[in-house]
C-alpha cells in the first residue's frame, strides 16, 4: 500500500470526524482569549478583563475539553505573555471554570431551547463562583496577603458577572448559539 493512499485515507477520516473544525474553533477561541487578556477596562482601583466573557461563551458552545483548553491554556498563555505572576492560577481556575460550565450545559439535561438558556445561566453562575474563589485563593498564595485578595474581591465578582452576562448576550441575544448550531448540522 502506498503512503499516498494512507495519507488520503487518514485525511478523509479526520475530516469526517470533524477534527479540523474542532481544532480550528478551539484555536480561534483560544486566540481571542489571549488577545482580550492583553487589555482591561479601567475601573477605580483596578481593571476588568473580558476574558471571562470569551471563556464562558466558548464553554457554552463547545465540548468540555475544548472549553478547558480555551479557558485554562488560553489564560495561561495570555498571562505568560502579559502578566506572568498568576499564570498557574489562571490555568487551574479558568480551566476548571470552563470545564464545569461546558460539562453542565452539555450533560444532556437540556431538552429545549428555553431550558438551555436557564441551564446556561446556572452553569455560568457556578463558573463565576469557581473563578472568584479560585482567584481569591490564588491571590492569597501568589501575593502572600489575605488583605490584597480581599481588596480585589469586588473586581473578581464584577468580572465574573461581566462574563456571565456577556456570554449569555452573545450566545442567545446576538444569536451566536443559533449560528453555531447551524454550523454543526
Amino acid at each position: 500500500m502506498s503512503s499516498s493512499v494512507l495519507t488520503k485515507s487518514t485525511a478523509e477520516s479526520i475530516r469526517s470526524k470533524g477534527y479540523v473544525k474542532w481544532i480550528t474553533l478551539t484555536a480561534l477561541f483560544m486566540a481571542i482569549n489571549i488577545a482580550v487578556s492583553s487589555f482591561g477596562i479601567p475601573v477605580p482601583g483596578g481593571h476588568l478583563y473580558l476574558c471571562d466573557t470569551i471563556i464562558c461563551t466558548a464553554a457554552l458552545l463547545l465540548d468540555p475539553l475544548s472549553a478547558f483548553i480555551i479557558g485554562g491554556v488560553g489564560s495561561f498563555l495570555g498571562d505568560l505573555l502579559f502578566y506572568p505572576a498568576p499564570m498557574f492560577v489562571s490555568l487551574v481556575t479558568h480551566g476548571l471554570q470552563a470545564l464545569v460550565i461546558s460539562g453542565i450545559v452539555h450533560s444532556g439535561i437540556v431538552k429545549s431551547y428555553k431550558q438551555r438558556i436557564g441551564v446556561s445561566l446556572v452553569a455560568t453562575l457556578i463558573g463565576g463562583v469557581i473563578m472568584v474563589v479560585g482567584y481569591t485563593l490564588g491571590k492569597i498564595y501568589v501575593y502572600s496577603t489575605f488583605e490584597y485578595a480581599m481588596i480585589k474581591l469586588p473586581y473578581e465578582i464584577a468580572q465574573a458577572l461581566l462574563g456571565v452576562v456577556g456570554s449569555l448576550i452573545l450566545c442567545y441575544k446576538a444569536g451566536l448559539y443559533k449560528i453555531f448550531n447551524k454550523m454543526e448540522s
